[in-house]
């Protein structure tokens, strides 16, 4: 999955067309903490809640999920890897300069 400038605002909704201004931010993202319920990892892929579940019960979903009992928890930490986001605060690093010609 490819986020353009790590910013999911800017593709449109599917019902009107128009830029999602709840969508998830990496700093948004980052604000969840240590970890988060499925269905709210399920808003970040792009998945419903249903499909959500259903991917966790068959060990399908886009990244490791935590059961504990009935409830499923998700570490946020492996949301930002999904996404190649960093982690932290911090910068991701530099491209590579272009090969010397």
């Amino acid at each position: 999955m490819t986020i353009p400038d790590h910013n999911v605002a800017d593709r449109p909704s599917p019902e009107s067309g128009q830029p999602d201004s709840t969508a998830w931010t990496v700093e948004r993202i980052r604000a969840l903490g240590l970890i988060t319920d499925i269905a709210t990892a399920a808003q970040i892929f792009g998945l419903s809640r249903a499909t959500a579940y259903e991917l966790a019960k068959h060990d399908q979903f886009p990244v490791a999920v935590l059961r504990f009992g009935s409830r499923y928890r998700v570490p946020v930490a492996a949301i930002l890897h999904a996404l190649h986001l960093p982690a932290g605060n911090e910068q991701p690093p530099d491209p590579p300069p272009p090969p010397a010609t």
